[in-house]
């Protein structure tokens, strides 16, 4: 009997239609990260995010509370924050759509439209359209459906109390990486949730972490945390940094890595002095956006000598060894000769996403 397990099927990572069917299956009915609460604090702040295809505005209202809607003007559908524009903006108190200057409020309601007398058109009947929107760990998730089946907190599970001493919502950014990956947002994640190929890819991260290279890294006690080279507890070039470690983490957690695959799109990296977090965004069968935000403590953000580069250029090394990967992947997966994957038994981690993404693409 083999000892390998069949991964998804071929299809799951090349073909339109499936793509298609995870819009509808998966991102029009999970939670999905689209940003951080931070980048929109003031009234009028927004964040445009993207999800499945679907263009999203977050936008700060005058009571302080976060609101999402879809990118779309209700007279002609023209995007609000158009998508060749910035990412992150400011409103003065209303909404204007830059094609006939339809105008809403921070709240989504209708407000006017040019030449239409005041009252011409219900303000809730012409409102723009809501989206669900919920936060944890500073995070934005939103949910297309605006009355989602189920609470962030059910589909985030046990993940808020495996990682709540590094109290990720007070974390302010202090650098980001933006990576253009060509392979299926699957292939990444499956990445991230292994190790068996830490051995043979990332001879920097090994330096640090010497478990990873052990027989292909199985059995890792992630809930504890991965054990790191003796006198090391970051991860930088040294393992070490002039950071202080987050103030509420345990005796572990002060010398011990982390890991967490919030799904469907939010991968987590934490050290004790930061956080790695990887946002990805899905443009097709064969195209991922990955945005990488790096988190630290406000106090250490304040001080004049705050650097992350020792942080960003140890990560940026290891992201690009898994992108280029990913990417030959995907190219292989393309070949007429490729019919399907396996996973090894270092490999059990991976097969969460293929049970995980079967329970939502199922027909039952």
């Amino acid at each position: 009997m083999s000892p390998l397990e069949p991964a998804l099927p071929r299809a799951a990572y090349l073909d339109d239609e499936v793509w298609a069917r995870e819009r509808e299956r998966i991102f029009a009915r999970e939670w999905t990260v689209v940003g951080r609460a931070a980048d929109a604090p003031e009234p009028g702040d927004w964040i445009r995010g993207t999800v499945g295809g679907e263009s999203l505005l977050i936008v700060r209202g005058d009571d302080g509370a976060l609101r999402a809607f879809f990118n779309v003007c209700r007279h002609r559908g023209a995007e609000l924050a158009p998508c060749d524009g910035p990412a992150i903006g400011h409103a003065n108190g209303a909404l204007r759509c830059p094609y006939h200057s339809w105008t809403y409020g921070l709240d989504g309601g209708f407000r006017r439209a040019p030449f239409l007398p005041d009252g011409t058109l219900d303000r809730d009947a012409f409102a723009l359209h809501p989206a669900a929107l919920d936060e944890w760990g500073g995070f934005v998730f939103v949910h297309l459906e605006p009355a989602p089946a189920s609470p962030l907190a059910t589909q985030l599970g046990p993940i808020p109390d495996r990682i709540a001493r590094y109290d990720l919502a007070s974390l302010r950014r202090g650098a980001q990486l933006v990576y253009e990956v060509a392979a299926n947002w699957k292939v990444l994640a499956e990445n991230y949730n292994e190790c068996y190929h830490c051995a043979t890819l990332h001879p920097e991260l090994c330096e640090i972490v010497p478990d990873f290279r052990r027989a292909g890294g199985p059995a890792l006690d992630w809930e504890r945390g991965i054990a790191q080279r003796d006198g090391t507890w970051t991860f930088t070039a040294s393992g070490t940094s002039d950071r202080q470690p987050l103030p509420d983490l345990d005796a572990d957690e002060r010398v011990r890595h982390k890991g967490e695959l919030v799904y469907p799109n939010l991968l987590l990296s934490l050290c004790a002095d930061h956080a790695a977090a990887y946002t990805l965004i899905p443009r097709g069968p064969a195209a991922t956006t990955v945005v990488c935000d790096f988190l630290f403590h406000p106090d250490e953000i304040a001080r004049a000598t705050f650097d992350p580069a020792d942080a960003v250029s140890f990560w940026d090394v290891v992201n690009r060894q898994d992108w280029s990967i990913c990417e030959s992947v995907q190219r292989g997966m393309g070949s007429r000769a490729f019919t399907g994957g396996w996973f090894a038994p270092m490999e059990d981690q991976s097969l969460d996403i293929g049970r995980w993404y079967d329970a939502r693409m199922s027909d039952s």
